[in-house]
């Protein structure tokens, strides 16, 4: 007789099992992490899906592509989108200056460019309608030509611009702060011109922080509601935005129509913020 035992035959584990075996034996650090992103980020965004999907897929189609969606889509990212462009030239400049050069008054200056951040939005929206309307400071300069830049489209811009420059600024002063000065110098002894010092030498170090604080104004500007609800004048087809559409569904109880718009603004800005990565992946090349 043989004295072979047989074998064993060891089952696989079913998948959810392996998937909990996993789970058990990650860190504390991973468990927390994923904990908080389910909590905040992944669980709401699944509810935001499901309600948006409620009425069936049809009737998501139609809300979504519907023409006012439509408009408040182009009006919404659009304007942010130059926006963010515009902030990105000045706000270069500005952190180039507060980095670059001492001036009396300095610190008032460098402390008010954050003020966007602690100034709740409707005082800002109202600031901003009050000194750009016909009668304000700078829009009664502009009335007289015809320019109507309060509860205009204009106006949305104004206050897209006006929410996201601490962004732009913020991002690019660390860089020129820790930029060396000896690289500048050394372009100029060898015959560059200041064209040519900043474009092949500062600014390909400077170009991924100003795509990040482009992004991120980008991105800011797309979700703003409080200050553009009071400088616009909120007329469909006009300079209705989608974040104030969202509201006035709200306030006529269609909750999946809400949610619908919700769910476009968040795939188009993920779409843009992930070209605008690759972006900024495409300019980190210049700092390895």
């Amino acid at each position: 007789m043989s004295n072979v035992i047989p074998a064993r035959i060891v089952k696989p584990k079913p998948a959810w099992r392996q998937w909990f075996d996993r789970i058990r034996n990650l860190s504390w650090t991973w468990r927390f992490t994923w904990f908080y992103l389910s909590a905040m980020l992944f669980l709401p965004l699944g509810a935001m899906f499901a309600k948006a999907g409620s009425d069936g897929w049809a009737k998501f189609w139609d809300v979504a592509t519907s023409p006012i969606a439509l408009s408040t889509y182009d009006v919404t990212f659009t304007t942010s989108l130059i926006a963010s462009l515009i902030n990105g030239l000045f706000g270069t400049a500005i952190a180039w200056v507060m980095v670059r050069y001492d001036f009396p008054g300095k610190r008032i200056v460098d402390a008010s460019i954050d003020l966007p951040f602690a100034l709740p939005t409707a005082v800002a929206g109202l600031t901003l309608a009050t000194v750009y309307s016909d009668n304000g400071w700078i829009g009664s300069l502009f009335a007289p030509f015809g320019v109507k830049i309060a509860f205009t489209r204009w106006g949305v811009g104004m206050a897209m611009l006006f929410i996201s420059l601490p962004f732009i600024v913020r991002t690019v002063q660390p860089v020129l702060i820790e930029m060396e000065r000896d690289i500048e110098e050394a372009a100029w002894c060898l015959g560059a011109s200041d064209w040519q010092t900043f474009r092949q030498v500062i600014l390909p170090p400077l170009l991924p922080s100003i795509l990040t604080g482009m992004a991120l104004g980008f991105s800011r500007a797309v979700g703003e509601y409080g200050s553009t609800v009071i400088i616009a004048s909120n007329t469909p087809f006009k300079d209705l935005i989608a974040p104030v559409l969202v509201f006035q569904r709200l306030e006529q109880y269609d909750y999946a129509g809400a949610t619908t718009i919700g769910v476009i603004l968040l795939g188009i800005s993920l779409v843009i913020l992930l070209g605008i990565n690759i972006l900024q992946a495409w300019g980190q090349r210049y700092e390895d």
